[in-house]
């Protein structure tokens, strides 16, 4: 009877070991070139229809650190509700906002969302900085975090519900200056309006974006993925793969 219950006891915690360093759930979210999908729809199920600048990182780390892996392609607030509720669930490239960064542990920065500033090609607006920009009327999209900076601020902001359609709002002299992230945003102008060669007239700000995990993740794992980052940032393999998506 005691050897039984010996037995079952060392089963559990063999059970428990291998729950808390099994395969890690990873989501993102559709936001190209840093994450998207390689067919153009809005989810994906498998890591091989996901592709991107943050997704190349994730992977190189992920896969240095020798950890099982698992990713999916969904919305923001699916991906966040899941790695806030289950253990070995993460979710990338996010902000460590003030509110978030007490719920997760926190591996990165994957990459840098550069807070920009474009006009329409060829244009001869120059800016100094932010505050020049008061005299101009900016596009935005509605509910995004700089769209939503610049109106707090006080600049003159026209947001629209679909951003890729801004490119062509300048191009049509609609407005002067379009509100986007550096790589994002002559991404969706050439993908949503056929525009190419716009001018990023100011970077005023940047936002570092990065691997989130709910905090009741094996610590080993945790340990793992950040010397896996440091590695990569280290031997220069990170500067690689940003270089080649335009940073």
């Amino acid at each position: 009877m005691r050897k039984t219950f010996g037995l079952a006891a060392a089963l559990l915690l063999m059970a428990g070991c291998a729950t808390a360093t099994g395969e890690l759930r990873l989501y993102t979210e559709q936001y190209p070139p840093y994450n998207m999908t390689t067919n153009g729809q809005p989810f994906a199920h498998s890591k091989a229809e996901i592709t991107g600048l943050c997704t190349d990182v994730l992977t190189a780390l992920v896969e240095q650190a020798n950890i099982e892996y698992s990713i999916k392609l969904r919305d923001l607030s699916y991906g966040l509700n899941r790695t806030e509720q289950h253990p070995n669930h993460g979710i990338y490239c996010v902000s460590k906002t003030e509110e978030r960064e007490p719920m997760f542990e926190w591996v990165g920065p994957l990459a840098n969302i550069e807070w920009s500033l474009f006009a329409k090609p060829g244009s001869s607006i120059r800016l100094s900085d932010l505050n020049d920009a008061h005299d101009y009327r900016i596009g935005g999209y509605k509910g995004d975090i700089m769209t939503n900076y610049l109106t707090e601020k006080g600049f003159n902001v026209a947001a629209i519900s679909n951003n890729g359609l801004n490119a062509r709002r300048l191009v049509q002299d609609q407005i002067d200056l379009w509100v986007a992230d550096g790589l994002a945003g002559p991404y969706l102008a050439a993908d949503a309006s056929d525009v190419t060669g716009l001018e990023k007239v100011l970077v005023f700000r940047e936002t570092p974006m990065y691997l989130a995990i709910h905090k009741g993740t094996d610590p080993e794992t945790i340990r793992a993925l950040q010397a896996s980052y440091e590695s990569l940032v280290n031997s220069g393999e990170m500067q690689t793969i940003s270089r080649s998506y335009g940073f």
